[in-house]
């Protein structure tokens, strides 16, 4: 559900990056263009960035020469909405901006960094953002920040906001809403309050910003402190739909399965505030945890129903692991097969986790031929199978399955906050080997002290 939660507190803080990039602030720009630009804008606004893309193409083999920053900085952001099939055009875009002269220009820079981030080439990203001379502009730094907490790398964000603060470029509530995000992806909490306290200590207006509010309870649910998490939401008055499902989800997620649905039902009768699609993905976990069954039904139902939603991919794979989890693996398979779009991997793998778990072999078998054909390159397929196989002493057909093991497993990360250090702990990586001596060391210490309060200590190996 890391997915989700990092949903909760990116996407306003992305929009909020975007919405700053005040175009007034642009150098150049053609009269001519104007009504060109418009249309630009007009297919953005409609979410149609392949037609924006186009139009300007088409634009710019007619006359160049009237291709002004307006309408490049709106055809990088339209790229970045496109991607798929188009993130070579977005480069031959920024190659037109050098030619052009534009990287002089905060707000394309600025754009560049949001569209590598998009395509994932966080390198090209971070290239952009090194070359761009003006580095006194908290919406440059604000973007660099997110493409790496986007792109799943928490420990280069804070690394970067850590050094945007020695250069004193003075917080907006975007930036520290962004890494309070990448603290919340590294269960960071120490560092989390500390940038939450000294952004509040230099504008006490940040500390009544909804959002960023939202992203400390989102921070302390992803931690797991459900306390603290109730805390800022019984101490924010004015309560948006991500702060009511920021702590559904928390509720959901920490065992806590009634308050989960308690909370749910009050936000109902909140006429301030409406559930959208991912509420109801927190609604139905909390059933799934709980082992609600025909209650996840009615939700699933009434999100449809009662308030119009589409379900997406995340409300059908909470359906069949709410299916799974109370043990009706034939009712998860004919909703799978029932779905009225095509199931994911991610879905299936539900299934056949179940599958694993119960020594359902012929299902189990057939639910990882539904997953090759999706996706063949995960591990832990072949593992629950061969798992499967175990329970049911078929050694055979497991170490078959062990032997089509061929792809080496990615290795494992932890992190651990020691004050203001975040340490981080790769499986296989050589720099473990040399704390290797001072690890056992603690090991010792640890194992001494349990043994003092009467703990069976198992053979411990001081070698390992």
């Amino acid at each position: 559900m890391t997915p989700i939660l990092r949903h909760l507190s990116s996407v306003t803080a992305s929009r909020r990056v975007i919405n700053k990039l005040d175009s007034s602030l642009l150098l150049h720009y053609h009269t001519n263009s104007l009504k060109s630009n418009h249309t630009l804008k007009h297919y953005l606004d409609s979410g149609e960035p392949i037609k924006a893309l186009l139009n300007f193409k088409q634009r710019f083999r007619e006359s160049p020469s009237f291709v002004d920053s307006f309408s490049v900085l709106f055809a990088i952001k339209a790229s970045s909405l496109a991607q798929k099939g188009h993130s070579f055009v977005g480069k031959q875009i920024h190659a037109l901006v050098r030619k052009l002269g534009f990287e002089s220009i905060i707000q394309i820079q600025t754009s560049l960094v949001g569209f590598y981030s998009a395509a994932g080439d966080i390198s090209s990203a971070r290239h952009v953002f090194d070359e761009t001379s003006d580095k006194q502009n908290v919406v440059l730094w604000t973007a660099m920040i997110a493409a790496y907490t986007d792109n799943e790398k928490a420990m280069q964000a804070l690394e970067l906001f850590r050094r945007m603060e020695e250069e004193r470029i003075e917080l907006d509530e975007v930036i520290v809403t962004v890494a309070l995000s990448a603290c919340a992806d590294l269960g960071a909490v120490q560092m989390g309050e500390g940038i939450y306290s000294r952004s509040i200590k230099s504008k006490r207006r940040l500390g009544m910003d909804l959002t960023l509010r939202n992203s400390l309870l989102n921070m302390y649910v992803k931690a797991g402190d459900v306390e603290k998490a109730k805390r800022i939401f019984d101490e924010t008055l004015r309560k948006d739909v991500t702060t009511y499902t920021s702590m559904i989800i928390g509720y959901a997620l920490n065992g806590q399965a009634q308050e989960s649905l308690k909370l749910f039902k009050k936000m109902s009768q909140d006429s301030s505030v409406s559930p959208n699609d991912v509420t109801f993905i927190g609604v139905l976990m909390a059933c799934s945890h709980g082992g609600l069954v025909e209650e996840g039904k009615r939700h699933f139902r009434s999100m449809v129903e009662d308030y119009n939603l589409k379900p997406r991919d995340p409300h059908f794979g909470c359906m069949v692991d709410l299916l799974c989890r109370s043990g009706r693996l034939k009712d998860a398979h004919e909703f799978i097969n029932q779905m009225p779009v095509k199931p994911n991997a991610v879905i299936w793998r539900t299934l056949l986790g179940a599958c694993s778990l119960q020594g359902n072999v012929k299902l189990g078998e057939e639910v990882q031929k539904r997953i090759f054909e999706l996706d063949s390159d995960q591990v832990g397929d072949y593992v629950a199978l061969s798992n499967i196989y175990a329970a049911k002493g078929m050694w055979d057909e497991k170490l078959r399955m062990r032997d089509r093991v061929k792809k080496r497993r990615e290795p494992g990360k932890s992190w651990i906050e020691m004050g203001n250090i975040i340490a981080e702990f790769v499986s296989g990586d050589d720099d473990g080997k040399l704390m290797a001596g001072e690890i056992s060391v603690v090991l010792r210490c640890l194992v001494t002290c349990m043994t003092s309060y009467d703990y069976d200590v198992e053979n411990f190996d001081s070698s390992c």
